[in-house]
């Protein structure tokens, strides 16, 4: 019987029954086979037949954080794609960029963002910002096997905290490893991706404290066009196609993402200052 739907159409006791608020857990035990890491895959490495995403760079700033991610996606030396968005909101006040194996991570995040969604619904309250962490890393350890085959997914996760005592530095930005550990990240930045090494290195040189949600703006379209000029898999902003970063701030107002036009005026700032100075 498809589904374990009986004939009167009733659902069947786990569905009005489940005994917890995490959405995941609730589908690991009625359709296990429905999650990410639960699909059987061919035996070997699966890796380099999949798009992948790049380089996604997340920045406190005075009253929220910064993300920012490129938009191209790679197969092998080949373009996937030139348009893919790798940033989006987990919930009303946090952030989610993907990099590693693209069709994993888009649906690893849109699982996150109903698992939210279903624990404030349960619950009557929204996840702290360490428990939405913590959530999103149980996640990530559930697609280990299907990480060791390589189809491996490494988010970038950052938002406003709530219940921060200083509302100004109420950003934070958490970043994880392949089997789903959890690091929250101090320097005030961070990147993730085959360009991070690149990112990482061009914001250890301009992060300051202190930095307006603007000046972050700008800071992270200037890191991921650093990423670009130094790693192919990374894509800058390009002009003739008029394809610009995914940019998104979470802040006590909620999550917001930049209109194409703002994304727009920032990157010819950026590219028109690296015609005069291309190292930056």
């Amino acid at each position: 019987m498809a589904a374990g739907f009986d004939p009167s159409g009733r659902l069947p006791d786990a569905f009005t029954n489940s005994g917890t608020s995490s959405f995941t857990q609730f589908l690991s035990q009625v359709a296990p086979e429905l999650l990410p890491g639960r699909r059987p895959l061919p035996p070997g490495i699966s890796g380099d037949v999949a798009p992948h995403a790049t380089t996604i760079v997340a920045i406190t700033a005075v009253g929220g954080v910064v993300m920012a991610g490129d938009r191209r996606a790679t197969m092998g030396n080949l373009i996937a794609s030139r348009d893919i968005e790798k940033v989006h909101p987990a919930d009303e006040y946090s952030l989610v960029g993907i990099a590693g194996t693209a069709g994993v991570g888009i649906e690893l995040m849109r699982l996150f963002q109903v698992e939210l969604e279903h624990y404030e619904k349960i619950e009557g309250a929204m996840l702290s910002l360490d428990g939405k962490a913590n959530r999103l890393a149980a996640m990530i350890r559930g697609n280990l096997g299907a990480a060791l085959q390589g189809l491996a997914v490494v988010p970038l996760f950052a938002g406003f905290d709530l219940s921060a005592g200083d509302p100004a530095r109420a950003g934070r930005i958490f970043s994880y490893d392949v089997t789903g550990g959890p690091y929250e990240e101090r320097a005030g930045y961070d990147a993730i991706g085959s360009g991070s090494i690149f990112a990482n290195a061009a914001l250890k040189k301009r992060f300051r404290a202190g930095l307006s949600v603007e000046d972050a703006t700008r800071l992270a379209v200037e890191a991921l066009y650093d990423a670009a000029d130094d790693d192919t898999a990374t894509g800058g902003p390009d002009m003739a196609r008029r394809i610009f970063p995914v940019v998104m701030t979470a802040t006590a107002e909620g999550t917001h993402r930049l209109t194409d036009e703002e994304t727009a005026t920032v990157a010819n700032a950026v590219v028109s200052g690296r015609l005069e100075n291309p190292g930056g």
